[in-house]
């Protein structure tokens, strides 16, 4: 048999670029993240977008690989992403990016299966590895957020406190709760007080943020 001379050429397959859509709020860290994403050989960053539903159907559209989507902003904007492309795009791998707090959203984001989870302080050799990982079929989650998601003590309410503060924090008045649950409305009121006082918090409003921030709602 004849063996291959070293001036032969090898022909190699060439490697599919892993094809990125990128979900963030503030333009200026989205470009930034453009731009680092943009000068890897194996990346092609195919759109970059606000976190909102057009965001969701752009991915749908175009089928990227990996969705990097920035899920710390106001109004669980960034949640809503991930929960929408996990829904109608399964198949596509997600990086979720956010800071150790609030440790709610970290329960919800481990719970909502994203492939990778990376602190926004992490070094940006951090998400590139990120984005290769999960494209392979792996996990990449920094053990600084598990610990900071498991580091939330245990949930200090009881079922019928829970439920009224799930109402309240839904914008439901006090009679509203009282109707909805067939209660009287000192009886709810007894329950606000107590999950106000569970949380040390000097009103309803305070003991709702703290409740979804230590992930208890």
């Amino acid at each position: 048999m004849a063996r291959r001379s070293s001036a032969d050429p090898v022909v190699q397959e060439e490697r599919r670029s892993i094809r990125v859509l990128l979900a963030e709020d503030m333009d200026l860290l989205r470009t930034a993240l453009v731009s680092l994403l943009s000068v890897e050989e194996d990346i092609e960053v195919i759109a970059d977008l606000k976190c909102n539903e057009k965001a969701v159907s752009v991915a749908v559209r175009l089928r990227p690989d990996v969705a990097v989507v920035s899920a710390d902003l106001p109004e669980n904007k960034g949640l809503t992403t991930v929960h929408e492309l996990r829904k109608r795009l399964p198949e596509c791998q997600i990086v979720a990016l956010t800071v150790k707090r609030p440790v709610g959203l970290l329960k919800r984001l481990l719970a909502a299966d994203v492939s990778g989870l990376i602190d926004k302080n992490a070094p940006a050799a951090r998400l590139l590895h990120a984005i290769r990982g999960v494209a392979q079929g792996g996990t990449v989650i920094d053990a600084n957020l598990v610990i900071a998601a498991l580091s939330a003590g245990r949930n200090p309410f009881t079922p019928r406190e829970l439920s009224v503060l799930q109402l309240a924090a839904q914008g439901a008045s006090g009679p509203e709760i009282a109707k909805q649950l067939s209660l009287s409305p000192g009886t709810v009121r007894n329950y606000l007080s107590n999950a106000m006082n569970k949380t040390g918090a000097r009103t309803r409003i305070d003991a709702i943020r703290i409740a979804t921030e230590s992930g208890w709602l």
